[in-house]
């Protein structure tokens, strides 16, 4: 009779708290506190790992961009001691830290989303696209089924992105705008690809 009682305080603490970690939640609703405890702890290491591969990325994203012209030069310096590109991984370092001060987290969550979903589904398109624009291409792998593989794949990343909450789509579509307005404003005209120029190179800093 008491464990009943004890699952009961449990489900009612899961939904009268603003729960960051239902998967332990829920376990604990069974009455498995203990097991609760590692699933939770595991959460925290997992979060930890995708925010470390995302300050690794971001920032190496930003540097690609620069070096093919999509960004100013300065996006593009790297350090002479450990070839890092610092300048923006320091701007991403300061945007996210300023942002985890002011941003909703369920909000902040919904807008990577859908941004990362998008960003696959043109992935997946993409590799189609380069099969006929680019066949020459070195392809050190190849996707097997690429059209049926391609197809897929971005249908099901939009059915995944038609789950989200409207004001994501509406906030991801603002974004998109802004986005495209960088690109002309300056990505276009000063795209390596477009005048068939190499790289964008600068000297590392000492």
């Amino acid at each position: 009779m008491s464990s009943h009682a004890d699952n009961a305080r449990a489900s009612a603490s899961c939904a009268h708290t603003a729960v960051g970690a239902p998967s332990a939640c829920a376990v604990a609703a069974t009455g498995m506190t203990s097991i609760a405890k590692v699933v939770a702890l595991g959460a925290v290491f997992s979060m930890a790992a995708v925010l470390l591969v995302f300050q690794y990325g971001q920032p190496r994203i930003f540097y690609a961009m620069a070096r093919d012209g999509l960004l100013p030069r300065w996006a593009a310096r790297v350090s002479g001691k450990s070839r890092v590109p610092y300048a923006t991984t320091l701007f991403t370092g300061l945007f996210v830290a300023l942002w985890s001060l002011i941003g909703d987290a369920g909000e902040t969550y919904d807008l990577t989303n859908i941004g990362t979903l998008f960003a696959f589904a043109l992935v997946c398109i993409g590799v189609i696209v380069l099969r006929y624009t680019d066949p020459d291409r070195h392809r050190p792998f190849r996707v097997p089924f690429v059209h049926f593989v391609g197809i897929v794949g971005a249908a099901l990343c939009v059915f995944v992105m038609r789950g989200l909450p409207l004001l994501a789509w509406t906030r991801f579509g603002w974004w998109l705008v802004i986005g495209l307005v960088l690109y002309f404003a300056y990505g276009f005209r000063n795209s390596t690809l477009r005048r068939g120029t190499g790289p964008v190179v600068v000297e590392p800093s000492p």
